[in-house]
């Protein structure tokens, strides 16, 4: 099988995981936005950042500088699980230690009780088996696919089943320690390896291994930078909006993105002594993840404010303005994904901790200066500005070090973006009109998502396609490949009816 291929059937496996995940997480979320009130979920949120931050701090890594290892012995494997296990005992101490001064800083007491109790979830998840990495590093993405959704279902169930029984935030904190002790669970019944305590070869891989914890925290500042700013300026309600409105504006355009970064960082591994292939694969993916994704997100744009009403309820209404905003966020970091993965693979993981570093800086002082001044919608507007400004600084070290030239970059982008601006400005023009304030009935909010999407579907493909066409059908892009696969799908179908 080539890396191409098995890149491919990665990162199928990836998105297929992932639409299962968003899937439940959707389900989820909109049956505990039922069950719960926003200030539940401001409160979770609020001790989760606490947690994440410590998280990343004591995580270093490992798992990914095992992937970029050409050869590894037990030995490696035994030291990464050593490690872990010596983290997620500090974890467990250094959270019950700051559950009182976070307590403290968020002016909420409610916090001290949950963060104890989630002390418990690193003790239990430093102990998961670190052989599960073979499943990547193998490209056995198959395999990875069940270890997730094994745990994923469990989650989903028994938060859900927690829910129904308590109705207050601990039903969100037991659905997270559930999590964490099924992971371990399935870790060692689905890998035959069996690790034992051993600090040995630890060496090899902690050089690389800085870069990334490093880059962890800058990742964790930039996506979870907003609850310390809005929780603490605007409390657990506005924090719990949005918390909520974050996590639904991320799932058309991160979350497809994310499983396909992760399919192909190994193959990006295993081609990275070759620079031009590389650069290839960079555009190749870069151009699919453009033309899916975007449209998704400029959609979800356009629905928001009848999705809110319709799944979520009056309660949650203004989270649709937030939502509408946080999606053009998306669309920017669309346009930066696939970058990591990339520099991992050139051993230069340092220069993308840079970006991040000038990124977070950047965002933070926006979200303080625009909650401030302009509340929650201040703040989504933080998180687009700030990514914006950082779109030159990415293009100038992918094209230092990939050599990438801006016209392949734009060629990437341009018709996706494009389409996608073309399909928002024909449904806000043909389409129904947006609510406002005012609490459309179901009935009548499903109808006018659903009129949205047969008005903007049809105008973004047919714009793509025209576009395409009067750019001389230029072969090896994401339109050739898809229409590629749709005449190969059909060949079988009539195939399999004529037999």
């Amino acid at each position: 099988m080539s890396i191409r291929d098995g890149m491919a059937r990665g990162a199928a496996w990836m998105v297929l995981f992932k639409l299962v995940d968003r899937g439940l997480g959707v389900v989820s979320t909109l049956v505990l936005a039922r069950l719960l009130v926003p200030a539940d979920f401001g409160l979770v949120a609020m001790a989760t950042s606490v947690i994440a931050l410590l998280e990343l701090i004591t995580y270093f890594g490992l798992d990914t500088a095992l992937l970029r290892q050409r050869e590894t012995t037990d030995e490696h494997f035994n030291a990464v699980w050593t490690l872990n296990v010596l983290c997620g005992c500090a974890m467990a101490v250094l959270m019950v230690a700051l559950s009182i001064p976070a307590a403290h800083f968020y002016r909420e007491p409610r916090v001290t009780a949950v963060i104890c109790v989630l002390a418990a979830a690193p003790l239990v998840q430093g102990f998961e088996n670190v052989g599960i990495v073979t499943f990547r590093k193998e490209m056995r993405f198959d395999r990875d696919f069940r270890f997730m959704f094994y745990k994923r279902v469990v989650k989903f169930v028994l938060t859900l089943m927690a829910a129904l029984w308590l109705r207050t935030y601990w039903a969100l904190v037991c659905g997270m320690l559930l999590a964490r002790i099924s992971g371990v669970a399935f870790s060692f019944l689905m890998q035959s390896f069996r690790p034992r305590f051993s600090l040995r070869s630890l060496g090899d891989l902690m050089h690389f291994s800085k870069w990334l914890m490093l880059h962890n925290l800058m990742q964790f500042l930039r996506d979870r930078g907003s609850d310390f700013v809005v929780g603490r300026l605007a409390g657990p309600a506005s924090l719990g909006l949005f918390s909520v409105a974050t996590e639904i504006s991320s799932m058309p355009g991160t979350e497809l993105v994310a499983p396909i970064n992760r399919a192909v960082l190994p193959a990006y591994m295993n081609i990275a002594h070759d620079l031009p292939a590389l650069r290839r694969e960079y555009i190749s993916v870069m151009s699919m993840v453009s033309l899916l994704a975007i449209p998704l997100v400029a959609g979800f744009a356009i629905c928001a404010p009848f999705f809110v009403l319709l799944f979520l309820g009056p309660k949650w209404v203004e989270t649709a303005s937030l939502i509408e905003i946080l999606a053009f966020y998306g669309v920017t970091r669309i346009m930066q994904s696939n970058a990591y993965s990339a520099f991992l693979a050139l051993g230069k993981p340092q220069y993308y901790v840079a970006i991040s570093f000038i990124h977070v800086c950047v965002l933070v002082l926006m979200l303080v200066v625009l909650t401030l001044m302009h509340g929650l919608q201040g703040a989504a507007w933080a998180y687009v500005i700030s990514t914006v400004i950082l779109l030159p600084v990415d293009f100038y070290f992918i094209t230092r070090f990939m050599g990438v030239r801006a016209s392949e970059y734009i060629g990437a982008l341009w018709r996706p973006v494009c389409s996608a601006a073309l399909m928002y400005v024909g449904v806000r023009i043909f389409g129904p009109p947006l609510p406002g304030a005012v609490a459309l009935p179901a009935s009548q909010a499903a109808y006018s998502l659903v009129v949205c999407i047969l008005i903007g579907a049809p105008i973004y493909v047919l714009a793509v396609w025209t576009s395409w066409i009067a750019a001389g059908r230029p072969a090896g892009t994401a339109e050739s490949a898809v229409l590629s696969r749709m005449r190969a799908v059909w060949n079988r179908v009539s195939v399999f009816g004529v037999g």
